[in-house]
């Protein structure tokens, strides 16, 4: 019984000392603080000791956190308002500045993200928020890493999710898809007539040169029709006879007789 103060004494301090042992696990680091001041390195991972009530833990993730930031109304340069929501990945690089420099990192970067997005998003025209996407990506990233450096967080991604658009808005951007095919078409249609005419002008230079190269041509249209099994056959008329005998008759037909007078 004399030694029974002592027992309970050597109890209390190991169970003071169990209860003293903490696990980190391999992506979380402890920052701890001892008597209000912050040590100079966090601790972890594994195991470590924190002594309460003078030491005070803060356990701190270094994975990748994923972030969706909620749909803003966004005002483009070219005055169309559009709802954009994204998502932005980030990590902690530094706990000690991320519990010291900022109350809430998590609340904090996700109001920051908001803000960047109408601002970075409010100087680029509609065609270049649709058309560039990746360009409009980095310059974000860019943006929230400058700021969120100072807190120890990293942005390493931002990617903008959904660009809702306008129902009239839609509507004159399938008129433009439209008229831009047509005019393509056209184009197209006007260099393969270009093309043929070089080809038929060629052609008929070759044609020129060797007269027999018409009659090959006409026995080989004949050839064509023949193969479909009908019963047409064409003759080629020269435009030549037919100047010849509109001639002849108006050589036969004599000059005009005039009109007699009442």
């Amino acid at each position: 019984m004399e030694n029974f103060p002592l027992l309970v004494l050597v109890g209390i301090i190991a169970v003071y000392l169990i209860s003293s042992i903490k696990i980190l696990a391999e992506y979380e680091r402890g920052v701890i603080f001892r008597l209000g001041r912050v040590l100079s390195e966090p601790k972890g991972p594994g195991v470590i000791l924190v002594f309460s009530p003078i030491d005070r833990i803060v356990r701190v993730s270094l994975r990748v956190e994923a972030m969706e930031v909620p749909s803003q109304d966004v005002v483009t340069r070219d005055n169309v308002t559009v709802k954009v929501n994204a998502v932005i990945y980030f990590r902690i690089v530094d706990p000690s500045k991320a519990v010291l420099e900022v109350a809430n990192y998590l609340y904090a970067t996700s109001q920051l993200a908001q803000t960047t997005l109408r601002s970075v998003l409010g100087e680029v025209e509609l065609d270049e928020l649709l058309s560039q996407r990746e360009k409009l990506n980095i310059k974000l990233q860019s943006a929230l890493d400058q700021h969120t450096g100072p807190w120890g967080v990293k942005v390493s991604m931002v990617e903008v999710k959904q660009v809702d658009l306008p129902d009239q808005m839609i509507r004159a951007i399938a008129r433009q898809a439209e008229a831009e095919r047509e005019r393509r078409a056209k184009i197209i249609h006007a260099e393969g007539e270009f093309a043929a005419a070089q080809n038929l002008e060629r052609a008929a230079e070759t044609m020129a040169r060797q007269p027999i190269a018409i009659q090959l041509r006409y026995l080989q249209t004949l050839v064509e029709i023949g193969s479909e099994k009908n019963t047409t056959v064409v003759f080629p008329l020269p435009v030549d006879i037919l100047s010849s005998i509109g001639r002849l008759l108006e050589k036969f037909a004599g000059p005009p007789v005039a009109a007699k007078e009442s």
